[in-house]
Formats: C-alpha cells, sequence, structure tokens
C-alpha cells in the first residue's frame, strides 16, 4: 500500500478506503495505516488530510453501498429470498433488528474488517433509514479514521503491529456477536415476527 500512498497521496487513501466501503474487499485500514506512517516518517503528507481523505471515502463508499443495497439488494431478496430460506416474515425481521440496532451495527462494524466492508450494504438492503445511517456511519468513519490515522502517525510501526492482533480480537468478537445474534433470533423468531409483522404490515414491495 505504501507504494500508492507515495504515488498519489490522499488520492489512494480517500480511493482504496472508499472502494472497501462501497463493498468491494479492499485493505482500506493498512492504506490508512500507511499513510499514516509516510506521513509521520517524511512528512510529505499533512496527517490531517489523511485523516480527512480516509473518513471522506469512508463516509461516501458506504453511502454508495447503502444506495446499492437500498435500490438492487433489497429488491432482489424480496423477489428471490425465499430461495435462500429468507421468507417475507424473515425478512421483516431483519429490517426490524436493523431499525432498532442497525446504528450500533454501522458504527462498531466500522471497525471490524468483515462489517467494514458490508455493513453499509446491509444497512440499505434492510432499509434501515437513511439519515439514522448517516450519523452513525459519519461518527464511526470519523472516529475510525481519527483514532487509526493520529495513533500511526504518533506511533509509528508500534500502530502496524498492534493493529493486526487488535483486528483479528475485533474480528472473533464480531463473529461471537453475530453468532450469539442468530441463536438469540432463532429462539425468540415468533416473538420478533409478530413486532416485525407490527412494524411492517402487509406485503413487502421491492
Amino acid at each position: 500500500m505504501t507504494g500508492y500512498v507515495v504515488r498519489y497521496g490522499y488520492v489512494a487513501v480517500l480511493a482504496i478506503v472508499g472502494l472497501e466501503s462501497l463493498g468491494i474487499p479492499l485493505p482500506g485500514e493498512t492504506t490508512l495505516i500507511a499513510a499514516a506512517l509516510y506521513a509521520g516518517a517524511t512528512h510529505r503528507l499533512n496527517i490531517v488530510g489523511v485523516i480527512v481523505a480516509a473518513a471522506a471515502g469512508a463516509i461516501i463508499g458506504d453511502n454508495i453501498g447503502y444506495g446499492i443495497g437500498h435500490w438492487g439488494g433489497y429488491r432482489l431478496l424480496v423477489r428471490f429470498g425465499h430461495h435462500i430460506r429468507l421468507d417475507e416474515p424473515r425478512i421483516k425481521i431483519a429490517r426490524y433488528l436493523f431499525l432498532r440496532y442497525g446504528g450500533a451495527v454501522v458504527f462498531f462494524g466500522r471497525f471490524v474488517s468483515i462489517l467494514r466492508t458490508y455493513a453499509a450494504f446491509l444497512a440499505g438492503t434492510t432499509r434501515m433509514p437513511w439519515r439514522r445511517f448517516v450519523v452513525y456511519n459519519a461518527a464511526g468513519g470519523v472516529l475510525w479514521s481519527t483514532l487509526y490515522g493520529a495513533g500511526a502517525y504518533a506511533l509509528g510501526d508500534t500502530i502496524d503491529r498492534l493493529s493486526g492482533p487488535l483486528a483479528i480480537g475485533l474480528g472473533i468478537a464480531g463473529v461471537a456477536a453475530i453468532g450469539a445474534g442468530a441463536f438469540l433470533v432463532r429462539r425468540q423468531e415468533e416473538r420478533l415476527r409478530t413486532a416485525a409483522e407490527e412494524a411492517f404490515p402487509g406485503p413487502l414491495r421491492g
């Protein structure tokens, strides 16, 4: 990633972070850290510019990913979801859960690699209200870019060594939380079906 940062500077940070946030599995976090390390070592980049570029890429990419999920993914899910055991009641449950807890998923998902790539698309697919999405998305993107960017700039190679174990730990925690959530949903499916039907009465429309 350092080669791209040296050649293209802030544009590389914005583009790679943005594409990862859009749903393409690229190393956005590694690019942010590489750019911050390069800024600290050479001062050819301004760390504020690096953080702003990363935050902008995260917010722009996430909003495009949300739009793709909202306008494309949702329609496909309503039309073909039953083929993968996602019938209308379960789609309503997913929408209901994102309506209630989607803010936390979007905010904390910025710090977990898998969720960072797909949280925005899932938020759009489950029709999470866009204004609510934007607030949590922007807060998560700004905090993430500031913590990792300023941390790498201040701590140098130390943050690069710490980011691997931290990402693994957060990834394990994220997988465990998803597994626990799926288990609870299965246990409470009937109650959730009732609550989701009250929130979204009638047939779903693509």
